[in-house]
Order: structure tokens, then sequence, then C-alpha cells
């Protein structure tokens, strides 16, 4: 989503900052200061408060703004003085006609006086005067003062050279300092012809030969004889033929001017940084350092981070991010004009536990409530169909369970509108169910439940009425939100209030859209088929999709080749919330990307290729979670403001004591919010909502599945085991205020599951036990799991055999004999989990 911020606003609608601040205060919107970040949507808003006028599509509940009060006043140009069109000269000749013109010859009589000559016609406009010559001015040149004369060398060898003397060895004044210096050996000069190399040559004594000191000294070999002298620093070098230093003029440097505001590019570094404030790169790695990072000079930093570090040297740093094609194309698409929109059929996604018929009801739907000559020909494997009755439409998404519908979520694909929440009236409220209800309340999407199988005798409505209040959906019959429509897809009872009671939501939500501009919308699933190659299931959110467009959805790109709908049937042409299967992608897509119709195909063609870059940097590099190690420091960037929990305990009351407990942790600077609280072993399900949610797996007397654990290692999403209940509420606290210590951290070493059982006198229970996955070691821990509860934790093994040797472990795939020290009460099926501690130093 387009952001600004409100003095850029401020700027461009010409009224003072502070007046949109106080103004969108006082409608109850959270605006700090001129630098807080606004969407498009509020500042189109803003736009309509400051403009003349009635207000049209915004709502304004405090007092109209006074625009006369807070424009920013232009102040007013200063006029410049127009120059006289008649010059000096102009005047001159005019006066000394006229004169001629008074006085006659002598002999002549006196004559009338001529009409004065009509002044010359100048173009309009100033007339440039021809510039006086300038005069030069400033200090006068009185005298040069010769330097001091060098006194006669002495006779010297390359050992004992004055620290005076000059580095330069050029040929040496003193003819018979030479002579010298060839009958020491120590040098032999050639002689050869003089050269000048363009400078005055040197006088010589006729008589003698040698050459004279000259009084007339020239500035560039004053310069360089000084800079010999300093370059010579008082060391005792050897006389020795070195290079010319070549002397720059001493330029003034000006200091740099730091600006009052400054733009950068992401991705940060500190160098670049360091150019644009015009601050040494060192100030700002001390500054870094004070708040607790440690970078350098060719580290990248977040924008954040820059922005803070720019605040404390006087700086307003605007952090611009190198955006990608494919996030301009949706800005493009974004910013389009709408002409043409109409009503548009509402998404429903049908969620509930297993066998509370979900499938049946939609099933029931599509064959009782499908238009005339449509009827049988509705394709059972695409993920999406649409129902039509009585000229209006319901587009229903039956593929994604509450954990896809999740996963797809954590992409950004918000695709529904609704939640149709299928509850069975004989079982009420079950586990699957919660955990529906809380996804669809992390997806902020209104929740219809359906309580199905309404036919079957002996069904307690208000039983299941009392447990959708528990959870926060108060039925309307007791006074409540939620809309409780009684079905069953056995008789077809509640279909058409199901049905009409979505239209009624889809009026209140007031959904519309245009069927005239290039379709976008989102990728429901897609696979690889043997015959058609990669097929898509596109669910269209505006626009229009025809066969043969080109096609931008994540990775994948071409054009379309097939077009059906949700019934099969071939089609050319589809619209706003239409589910289609499309072919003649490049590849095949993942379930949740965005998809765009686009004019180009190379357009799209580099798009996907660079979706492809980015997929593979976001993988080897996975996003920053929030952990109880990091917390206190996401704390204080203020990046953390809400901290969300997951929890899994082995019985429903620890359940209830943990939800109290970790609740009334909350304070002032973050808050605890509970996503999920539920008896058992921590499942796919829960991942999967915390790597959407960002949260944190708090598990008591429990432990995760196997696959759980893989991807939550994948994702990045922190698992916390505990067997004793206040340590959780320690280490949270702990974490919360930045004071976590150095801890003992469980390392996974193998897993056994028990397939028989051995009774053998004066030994006890052996258990026969198969390796699934990593290395049985007789040397660490072990807990004992059933039914993903931990009956018996830290026990160890007292004998280890495979076959008949005695051995120190066994790998994956290979049977074994455990026998378990001082514990005997072993069932098949159970589960023997292997470990080993490892004590690792916290680090915030």
């Amino acid at each position: 989503m387009a952001v600004t911020r409100i003095y850029i606003l401020a700027r461009e609608l010409g009224v003072e900052s502070t007046a949109i601040v106080k103004k969108c205060q006082d409608e109850g919107l959270d605006v700090k200061n001129h630098m807080s970040s606004i969407s498009a949507g509020l500042a189109a808003t803003i736009r309509e408060w400051f403009s003349e006028g009635e207000n049209i599509t915004t709502v304004e509940a405090a007092t109209k703004v006074d625009l006369k009060k807070v424009r920013v006043r232009k102040r007013p140009k200063q006029k410049r003085p127009v120059k006289k069109a008649k010059t000096k000269e102009a005047k001159a000749r005019a006066k000394a006609r006229a004169k001629k013109a008074k006085q006659p010859e002598p002999g002549e009589p006196a004559r009338e006086a001529e009409p004065a000559e009509p002044e010359p016609i100048l173009p309009a406009g100033p007339i440039l005067e021809k510039p006086a010559p300038a005069r030069l001015s400033g200090p006068q040149v009185v005298r040069v003062e010769t330097p001091e004369p060098l006194r006669p060398p002495k006779r010297k060898t390359r050992h004992d050279a004055p620290v005076t003397e000059p580095l330069m060895y050029d040929k040496l004044e003193d003819e018979q300092s030479v002579l010298d210096l060839t009958e020491d050996k120590k040098l032999a000069p050639e002689r050869s012809k003089e050269r000048t190399h363009g400078r005055r040559r040197d006088e010589r004594d006729a008589e003698t030969g040698r050459r004279l000191k000259s009084s007339k000294w020239r500035q560039r070999d004053i310069e360089e004889r000084q800079a010999r002298l300093d370059a010579a620093g008082g060391e005792s070098l050897r006389l020795r033929p070195v290079r010319k230093i070549v002397t720059k003029s001493r330029v003034g440097v000006a200091e740099l001017v730091r600006p009052k505001k400054a733009t950068i590019i992401e991705p940060i570094t500190v160098k670049d940084l360091s150019s644009v404030l015009a601050v040494k790169s060192v100030d700002i790695i001390r500054k870094l350092m004070q708040q607790g990072i440690m970078a350098t000079a060719n580290q990248s930093i977040s924008g954040d981070v820059a922005e803070l570090v720019a605040l404390e040297f006087g700086v307003e740093l605007v952090v611009e991010r190198k955006s990608t094609l494919e996030e301009q194309i949706r800005a493009e698409f974004d910013r389009r004009q709408r002409s043409n929109l109409k009503k548009r059929s509402v998404v429903a996604t049908m969620l509930g536990h297993v066998d509370h018929g979900k499938t049946s009801l939609l099933d029931k739907i599509r064959s009782t409530q499908t238009a005339a000559g449509e009827a049988g020909g509705i394709t059972q494997h695409i993920g999406a169909s649409q129902v039509v009755w009585d000229d209006k439409m319901v587009t229903f998404l039956d593929t994604p369970g509450h954990e896809a519908f999740t996963a797809m979520r954590a992409r950004g694909a918000n695709m529904t509108d609704v939640v149709v929440l299928t509850v069975a009236s004989d079982d009420g409220v079950m586990p699957q169910t919660v955990e529906a209800i809380h996804h669809a309340e992390a997806a902020d999407v209104p929740v219809i439940v359906a309580l199905n199988k309404i036919d079957l005798p002996g069904c307690d409505v208000n039983r299941v009425y009392s447990q959708l209040a528990e959870q926060g959906l108060s039925p309307v019959e007791w006074g409540g939100q939620t809309e409780v429509v009684k079905t069953s897809a056995i008789t077809g009872e509640g279909i058409d209030d199901l049905l009409e009671h979505l239209d009624y939501t889809a009026e209140l939500l007031d959904l519309k859209a245009d069927d005239t501009i290039p379709a976008t919308g989102w990728v429901v699933e897609a696979k690889m088929s043997s015959q058609l190659g990669p097929v898509a299931t596109l669910l269209i959110k505006e626009g229009r999709l025809r066969k043969g467009d080109a096609v931008l959805a994540g990775s994948a790109f071409g054009k379309v080749k097939t077009l059906r709908n949700s019934y099969g049937q071939d089609i050319k042409t589809a619209t706003s919330s239409m589910p289609v299967e499309i072919t003649g992608l490049s590849d095949v897509p993942q379930a949740g990307d965005r998809f765009y119709c686009l004019d180009d195909i190379n357009n799209a063609k580099a798009a996907a290729e660079e979706n492809q870059i980015l997929s593979r940097e976001s993988s080897l590099s996975r996003r920053t979670r929030v952990t109880l190690d990091n917390l206190f420091s996401q704390i204080e960037a203020g990046k953390t403001e809400e901290l969300n929990i997951i929890i899994r305990a082995d019985v429903q009351g620890s359940v209830d004591v943990l939800t109290k407990y970790l609740s009334e942790l909350s304070t002032d600077e973050v808050k605890i919010k509970i996503l999920h609280a539920a008896p058992g072993g921590i499942t796919e399900g829960d991942v999967v909502l915390a790597e959407a949610s960002n949260a944190i797996i708090i598990g008591f007397n429990v432990v995760s599945e196997e696959r759980a654990g893989k991807i939550a290692e994948e994702g990045g999403v922190e698992i916390r085991l505990y067997n004793v209940i206040y340590r959780i509420t320690e280490d949270l606290q702990k974490s919360m205020a930045g004071l976590l210590e150095p801890e003992e951290i469980e390392r996974p070493v193998g897993r056994a599951m028990v397939r028989t059982l051995f009774k053998i006198s004066r030994i006890g229970t052996v258990a026969g036990c198969y390796v699934s996955d990593g290395v049985v070691n007789k040397n660490v821990k072990v807990r004992l799991i059933r039914d993903n509860v931990v009956i018996r934790d830290d026990l160890s093994i007292e004998t280890l055999k495979h076959f008949k040797d005695d051995v120190r472990e066994v790998k994956a795939g290979l049977e074994c004999g455990i026998k378990i020290a001082k514990f005997d009460d072993i069932k098949v099926d159970d589960v023997l989990d292997f470990y080993e501690i490892v004590k690792v130093a916290r680090t915030l």
C-alpha cells in the first residue's frame, strides 16, 4: 500500500502541517506529528477536508477547517526598477542640436526656430548600456624578497649529508665537490648535454666554468625548494637521486555543509549513509553502538535505524526502497481510474471441523441452486466454484482448509470476503472448529455460522449457542452480532437463507469492481498436468481476463491458452469474482500469488525472473521473527507492540491456567495476545498460524509432531517446551525486561517407536523398537510420549541391544531392544524421544 507523510501532503495542499495534524487528531485518528506516515486512502480524505466545497465521499465529525487561517502565505516578489529608455549619449546629442539651432551665423538674419527633431523610436524594453572598462584593484607588489643563498658545500660523502640540504639531486653547484666525490668513488656523474626542460639556462663563469649564483629566483623554484626542505623532515637521509616532488598550490577546502533533508535508497549501508549525511563513518558507527547495533562501514542497516541516526545529527532522512517490477506493476494497477464500478459477487470460504458437512453442504448448494442448463457440469476438482440464483452470484472457496487458508494469508492473499463456519448440531464446537474461529479472527473477516445437520433428532441448539458464545461468536438470537443459519445438506433446509445472508453481507460490505480494466486477482491453487502442463486456478478480484492475454503470476508468466469456468466450460472472457482455470504459464505458481493481466509479455517475463531471484534470496535469509531472546530488543526498537502466543498443554486445566497467567503479563510497552489455546500436541496448523501471525508457540508437558517441528525450523517459528508452569511466566517476564540468562537448550537426537514388548524375569520390560528418525544413543535422555502427551520425562537407558549385541548407538531404519532404567510402564505404539541438553548463552 502506498504511504506518504504529513509534511509532504501539507506542502502539496499549501497549508500548515500542524493544521493537518490537529484536524486528524480531532477526527480521532492516530497521527502524532508531521513525520507520521499515512495511507493513500487517508491522504485522499485529508485532501477533501482541506478543499473548497462540501464533502462528498468523506465523513467529517469535527469542525470544518478554516482554509483562510491555515493557508501558507507567499512573500510578494520585489519589482525590479525599470531603466529609462533614453541614454546619456542620446540626451547629449539632443541638447547639442537644440543649442546649434538657437545660435544663427554672423551676417545672417535670425531665422525662426526650427522645430526640434523627433526623438528616435527605440525598441520596447530596457536598452543595454555598454559597460565601462573594468578597473583592476587590489594589493600592489612592492618588492620580492630573495631567499637566503645556500652556503657553499663542504667536502662530504654519501652518509653525512646535512639535514637542511634539499632532497633533490640535480647537479652539484660546486664542480670541485663533484671531483672530490668522484675521487672518493662514491658518485660518478656522467657528463652529458645540459637540459633545461624549458627553464632558463644556468649562467656560468667564462674562466672557471662554474655556475654563478643568481639572485633572480622564480616563485616555482622557491616552492620546490621549500617542499624539498619540508620533505627532509629532520631525518638523516642519504644523498641519492630521488624523483622530483611536485607541489600543489594550497587551496582552501570549504567545510562540508550538512543538509537539513536527505534522501537515500535501500539497501542502506553505513558508508552510503555517511556520504548522504556528510558525517564521518566513525561517528555513525558510534551512534549505532549506543543503540546496541554493531555494524561496519560496509554493513547494511534497516531504514528505521537509519532515520533515527539521521535525527541524531539533525537531518531529516527520507528512505526510498527500490521497488521491484511487480511492485511497480501493482502500483500502476492501483492508480488506474475505475469509471465503471458496479456490484460484484461475494467470495466465501468454507471452514470447520472434519466431518461436519462442509463438502456435503457445498455440493447441495451447487446442485440445487445452479442456473438452468448448467447443472451437472460442475468440475469437482477445481478449488473454487460460482453459484447463481435469482440473478445473484456467490463464489465459494472449497479447497483451502484453515491451514491452507492461513498459509495463503501469510503471503498476503486476503481473497475471501466472508467465512462460512460449518458446525454440526450434534457434535457442537470441536477443536478444529476453535482453530477455524481463530484463523478467521486473525484474517479480520466476518463470520457466518452454518449450523449443519439440523435434521438429526435430539440436537441441542442452545448447547451449541453457548459454545459459540464462549468463543466470542454470540448468536443474533441471543442478542449478539453473529448470524447463525440452520441448514441441512440432506434435506436442503436453510440453503436459501444462507445465500440470502451472504448477499446481505455483500450489501453491507459494499463490494464493487470495474469489469472493463485488465484483470487482477489471486492464485487459488496450481498443479502440473502431464497433458496440459502448468494449470492454475485463478480468482479474479476485478477486471476482465480474455483468452490470449499475457499474465504474470509470481515467478510464472505466459499467455492464456485455455480459459474455463467453474463448470468446466470453455469461455472467452471472465470478469470480477469469477474463478477460472487457465493454462499456458511457464511454471507452476504458488497458492496465494497475485496475478496481473499485462499488455506486453516481455514485461511479464522480466518481472517473473526478478521474482525468482528475490524468492531465492528470501529463502537464504529468512525474516527476523519475534522470539523470547530478541523480544526486548524488538520492544526497544519499537517493532513489537503486541506479542502473539499459541498455547498447547496436556490437559484443559493447564490451558486455562496458562491463559489466565499469561494474559495478566501485559504491560504498557507490549500486550500479550493469545491467538489459540488448546490441549494436545503441537500440530502443523499451530506452526502455520504462528508463521502467518508472527507468534510464539508455548508447549506445557507436550511435544510437537515430527512434521510440525521441521516446518517450524524451516519457517523460523520458535517453539518453547516447559514442564514447570511458573518457568513460563518467569521467562516471559525476563525477556520483556531484557534479563534473560543463559539457558540449557534441548537438542533432539532421535526417535523410536515401540512395536512389541518382552517381559524378562529379574530384568523387567524390554521394548522392541524401530528407530524412525536420527540416532538412538545410550548416553542421552529419554522422554516417553503417548498420544502426543508426555507420560514420563528425564529417563535414561539401562541397556541398548541390536539383536543380541550390546551397542552404544543404533541408526535410523534399524530395530533395537531398549531397557529403560527404573521404569517398566511401556505400551505398544508409544514413542521414545531421545534428546540431549546443551548449554547455550543467550544474546540480545
